[in-house]
């Protein structure tokens, strides 16, 4: 999420009113109902994470420990269980 000042997008009319509440705060406008985006959909970081999982599952396939997998990915144990219990 980036952040835009107030004057660069709204007329001085609003920013007053919005003043009259707030003044000097960052605030957070949500989106509009039904414009909501999954989670990772606005980069790539969703199809990243799936890919190292994939790459984790199969070492652990190949004979990998969740010890070595937790070390080579940097993750816990916990997560390597978890990524790789879940992927059965």
């Amino acid at each position: 999420m980036g952040y835009k000042r107030a004057d660069s997008v709204l007329p001085d009319e609003i920013i007053k009113l919005i003043q009259q509440y707030v003044d000097g705060v960052n605030i957070y406008i949500p989106r509009k109902d039904g414009e909501r985006t999954e989670w990772g959909s606005n980069t790539r970081t969703r199809q990243e994470l799936s890919t190292r999982n994939r790459s984790i599952v199969c070492d652990y396939k190949s004979g990998a420990s969740i010890i070595e997998l937790s070390e080579k990915y940097f993750l816990s144990e916990k997560s390597i269980q978890r990524i790789v219990y879940s992927n059965r």
